[in-house]
């Protein structure tokens, strides 16, 4: 069975440690000036500084952007403290976009300082 881990690209290193370790509770496995490495549980999160409109593709001719975007695949935190959570979050430089909730639980749409986004989820 393979490994899985996440890369997200950033574009500060520090501000994104801060970012996951303090809001998100990650454990700071790795550190160096160009990737830090973060662990949530059992997922390995990889995070790479990466400059704002360089290319992201060697064949491509994408350019990255830290604006907010949407992509399919995205993160979920499975929390036990929303509120506390989302204060963080904020706190720290990251964007709660709307919640919603029913029977099952709670959850909270959210972005990093990055634009890239994530959901916290509160399983009843």
């Amino acid at each position: 069975m393979p490994t899985v881990s996440v890369s997200i690209d950033v574009a500060d290193i520090k501000q994104a440690i801060t970012f996951y370790s303090k809001a998100l509770g990650c454990e700071i496995s790795r550190n160096s000036p160009e990737i830090s490495v973060v662990k949530a549980d059992n997922i390995t999160i990889y995070l790479l500084e990466k400059a704002e409109n360089t290319n992201p593709l060697p064949s491509g001719s994408a350019s990255r952007t830290y604006e907010r975007h949407w992509t399919p695949i995205h993160l979920d935190f499975a929390i036990s403290d929303l509120d506390g959570t989302l204060s963080l979050i904020k706190q720290f430089g990251g964007s709660h976009e709307g919640s919603d909730s029913g029977d099952w639980g709670s959850i909270a749409y959210c972005s990093d300082p990055f634009g890239n986004g994530f959901c916290l989820a509160k399983v009843n």
